[in-house]
């Protein structure tokens, strides 16, 4: 397939039709214009130039156990400069996912302990290649059920046969798991017997009927026994609290997943409470966007499946509610070689949920030897190599707040440290959407049975910070 040179909008409306709708990215405020009028155009590669040459699988040891190539095969030396960032950087998510070379852009997504590396020789939109390595995780996730190093060297072959699917010539073409799953069966153990015994593959005998419609991410003659469709609402509050506990910054990221297995084709409605509380908001390509423009009611018609319907961000702070507060009271003594460590965590603005899954963790400083703590209920670890103190809390009962307390042995002979430590909490909270968003009503049309609804909401830290 040739690439066609990005000219104007009206233009790609008329490109290929396997393109269409098959890649919604994740994007920033600047780019999403572009993508409501048309979001596979920003896919298509400028003035015939390739998308991805490589991509490149790297483990947390440093070891590259899976390549593929697309164009040309680019030289595993490639990778030293993606390690070179990585001995630079204090974490793995702290390596910069762009990286220049001489010659190549590397970029990267870090999950599931492994780094997933495409390498480009020309200038590209950055957020569609890390979009389309999100994907390629996602479609791994879904084949194998989870994604590890180990399971995509036990299923290697169906791994290349998917990602051979996923770009063509180097850019994506079909990324919806109904039609990977049409084009490559999933792997099974029978299936995977039966292949060894005849030398067959798992590719499939013709192509997906869905594939050149005008809804490519849903197969037609779906038929169920139990129809049903259930929608979870996920959203994760970053937020940094000072010493006094006031809000530094804090913002939600959010998205709603489905699962949807409806009989035939369904056309679904899906109405908020308050819909101006989203911001930023990134689509499915089943979402008819005029009419959530003009109403702001979700109107598609869905794919077979898991798949996720939308996903938007909050950063107004004073939509922002903290869910739960630190008390802390943690002293180094100048002439002393003991500390006093001293934490209470307790909920606030959780709607009377209980916040449960409750791991509290601070990295200490340098000249703590040892740490002799007591906790009111959880258990707690301290590693005196790495100085990492963790703090299994579970669930918080607010008629009786946990609690950690006690010393801190310090070095003899070493200064006060400079600053106190950081306290990092992660937390999850059933049945609340912390940003206040409510589904409203969901209703389905075309079809005469009546399914089962569901919808669940669940909030969950993501880097939440106190400082002390």
């Amino acid at each position: 397939m040739e690439a066609v040179p990005c000219r104007s909008v009206r233009h790609h409306q008329r490109a290929s039709p396997r393109l269409i709708g098959l890649c919604w990215p994740r994007v920033a405020p600047l780019e999403l214009s572009l993508l409501k009028l048309a979001p596979w155009v920003a896919f298509l590669p400028c003035d015939g130039a390739v998308m991805i040459h490589s991509l490149f699988l790297i483990n947390a040891s440093g070891d590259i156990f899976l390549e593929k190539h697309w164009k040309s095969v680019v030289s595993r030396s490639v990778c030293d400069y993606f390690f070179e960032a990585q001995e630079r950087a204090s974490e793995a998510e702290n390596v910069p996912p762009v990286i220049s070379t001489p010659h190549h852009y590397l970029l990267s997504v870090y999950r599931h302990k492994i780094f997933f590396v495409a390498v480009i020789q020309t200038e590209v939109p950055p957020l569609f290649v890390i979009e389309f390595l999100h994907r390629v995780v996602d479609t791994f996730q879904d084949y194998f059920g989870v994604c590890s190093e180990v399971m995509i060297k036990d299923n290697v072959v169906v791994v290349y046969e998917v990602l051979e699917e996923m770009l063509d010539n180097g850019f994506p073409l079909a990324t919806e798991s109904n039609i990977l799953k049409e084009l490559i069966k999933p792997p099974t153990i029978l299936r995977t017997v039966v292949n060894t015994i005849t030398g067959s593959t798992n590719v499939g005998d013709q192509l997906p009927t869905g594939q050149l419609s005008v809804v490519p991410w849903r197969r037609t003659g779906v038929k169920y026994t139990n129809n049903e469709a259930y929608f979870d609402v996920i959203e994760e509050i970053d937020a940094i609290i000072d010493k006094s506990g006031s809000t530094i910054t804090a913002e939600i990221q959010g998205v709603i997943d489905a699962c949807v297995k409806l009989t035939g084709m369904p056309d679904l409605t899906l109405s908020f409470m308050n819909p101006r509380l989203l911001d930023d908001v990134s689509f499915h390509p089943c979402v008819r966007f005029k009419r959530w423009e003009s109403e702001r009611i979700l109107s598609f018609i869905p794919p077979d499946g898991n798949f996720r319907l939308l996903s938007y961000h909050v950063s107004a702070q004073n939509l922002v509610a903290i869910p739960v507060y630190v008390k802390h009271n943690i002293n180094f003594r100048d002439s002393s070689s003991l500390g006093r460590f001293e934490i209470t965590v307790g909920p606030k603005q959780t709607m009377g949920k209980t916040i449960e899954g409750v791991m509290v963790t601070s990295q200490m400083p340098k000249g703590v030897l040892n740490m002799s703590l007591t906790p009111s209920q959880g258990t707690h670890i301290f590693d005196p190599v790495t100085k990492l103190l963790t703090w299994d809390v579970g669930k918080i009962n607010p008629q009786k707040l946990p609690s950690l307390k006690g010393s801190m042995n310090l070095q003899a002979g070493t200064s006060k440290p400079d600053e106190n430590p950081t306290i990092n909490l992660q937390f999850k909270i059933q049945q609340l959407a912390i940003s206040g968003l409510k589904v409203n009503r969901l209703d389905m049309y075309g079809e005469k049975y009546k399914p089962f609804k569901g919808i669940k909401y669940m909030t969950k830290a993501g880097k939440f910070q106190v400082r002390t």
